[in-house]
């Protein structure tokens, strides 16, 4: 049965058969949608790796606390304790993925940091475990994206080497053409510039494990309160109260072999709403690089002639999660060495013509009632989805650029090329 939630604890764990493990429906208010839909998940028997999340309330308390390295001191503990009780169900120290997780859904507004808990002392363990270039990704993976969100070094800095590194063979016959292509040779000699972009606090800070995961665990909270978090909700009516939780969860590796990957899909058709699984993925790669734009991803379509057993499983779990949540989910999954594992699930962003579609073929199918039919359509996206849309019989001249839209509808203006000038 359901275990009643105790709103003092500040860590509730996913996955684990123990104190704190949550089943069946979880409170969203205090787990976030994320931390709650991993719960449920793991109550379903997906395969999710198991980790822990910190509460809402807690994020709120340190945004709340007038010293907050003491507030990071008390935490300290709580996480130790947490991470030592993954350690005890795994019989190993893993590496972890620390990712936001507010009330509702908030794409890219808030940071994430990968393979925390890689250090010095733990290369040569997981050299063992994940081979020596795969270790090689991770730490350069985990030192770019620790100094840019964790400790304040901009991210043009770490381009500026990994360019540099990719313009050298380093002893290859060609140029590694992207991150997946650098060989050993390049990614220690990355790591050995990525290193000396720290001070020396901030190196001692990331290659100690313990300090890894409660300093990327502050970013997280302190996240919630960046600019691009805070216009965020003012465009969407979120309470600044809300809080984010934070979601501590074990590493899986697309980034192992050539029998790995990371991708991402909708049970739906988020532009259109045409009842059509659509999705990309990347080989080799770790869950970042698919939005991050550094590689262009394969539509998730073509997996079914490349590896049709896996594609037939990805669609079996994703339309049983739909099916389970009654709406249309975007998920994240990683196959590690063939293994498939998922990540998150919730409900997906949509177009206003989505919306309406999806609202409207999901109650035909019998999966709405008329009444919940009304309440899935909002009046904001029954009006956008009447605007004038370009004609789709019409000849198109070709275009000076070109990319993914976000939306339907008809627009003119100037061309913003950052978020600053938009």
């Amino acid at each position: 049965g359901e275990k009643v939630l105790d709103t003092n604890d500040p860590i509730y764990f996913f996955g684990l058969d123990n104190d704190g493990f949550i089943t069946g429906a979880a409170d969203k208010n205090l787990l976030g949608g994320k931390g709650a839909n991993l719960s449920e998940m793991s109550n379903a028997g997906l395969p999710i790796p198991v980790g822990f999340t910190i509460t809402t309330d807690v994020c709120n308390e340190y945004q709340a606390a007038a010293d907050k390295n003491d507030f990071m001191d008390d935490l300290y503990k709580d996480v130790v304790v947490a991470y030592e009780k993954l350690y005890d169900h795994l019989g190993y120290h893993p590496l972890l993925s620390v990712r936001s997780g507010a009330r509702v859904s908030m794409p890219g507004m808030m940071d994430t940091v990968l393979n925390v808990g890689l250090t010095p002392e733990t290369e040569e363990t997981w050299t063992a475990r994940l081979g020596e270039r795969t270790m090689l990704d991770c730490k350069r993976r985990l030192l770019q994206m620790a100094g840019d969100v964790v400790y304040g070094i901009p991210m043009e800095k770490f381009s500026t080497k990994l360019d540099y590194v990719k313009s050298c063979k380093y002893g290859q016959k060609k140029l590694p053409e992207s991150d997946s292509d650098m060989s050993v040779t390049h990614l220690k000699k990355l790591n050995e510039f990525y290193d000396k972009l720290y001070d020396p606090l901030t190196r001692s800070r990331v290659q100690h494990k313990d300090y890894q995961l409660l300093d990327a665990i502050e970013a997280v909270f302190k996240s919630w309160n960046t600019p691009r978090a805070i216009e965020y909700r003012k465009l969407n009516n979120i309470p600044d109260d809300w809080g984010t939780a934070v979601n501590v969860q074990v590493m899986v590796f697309g980034n192992m072999n050539d029998n790995s990957c990371s991708g991402v899909l909708f049970t739906r058709n988020p532009s259109t709403g045409t009842p059509e699984l659509t999705g990309e993925y990347l080989p080799n790669a770790q869950g970042e690089d698919v939005v991050a734009g550094i590689r262009t991803p394969i539509d998730l379509n073509e997996m079914k002639g490349s590896d049709p057993k896996m594609y037939a499983q990805i669609v079996e779990i994703a339309m049983k999660m739909e099916e389970h949540y009654n709406d249309m989910q975007d998920m994240e999954f990683t196959v590690e060495d063939g293994k498939l594992w998922f990540l998150q699930t919730r409900s997906g962003k949509r177009t206003p013509m989505a919306a309406v579609r999806i609202a409207v073929d999901m109650y035909k199918e019998g999966k709405l009632t008329l009444d919940a039919l009304k309440c899935t359509v909002t009046y904001d996206q029954y009006k956008a989805a009447s605007q004038p849309i370009l004609d789709p019989t019409q000849e198109i001249p070709p275009a000076d650029f070109k990319g993914t839209p976000a939306g339907g509808g008809v627009v003119k203006g100037v061309a913003a090329t950052t978020s600053d000038i938009a």
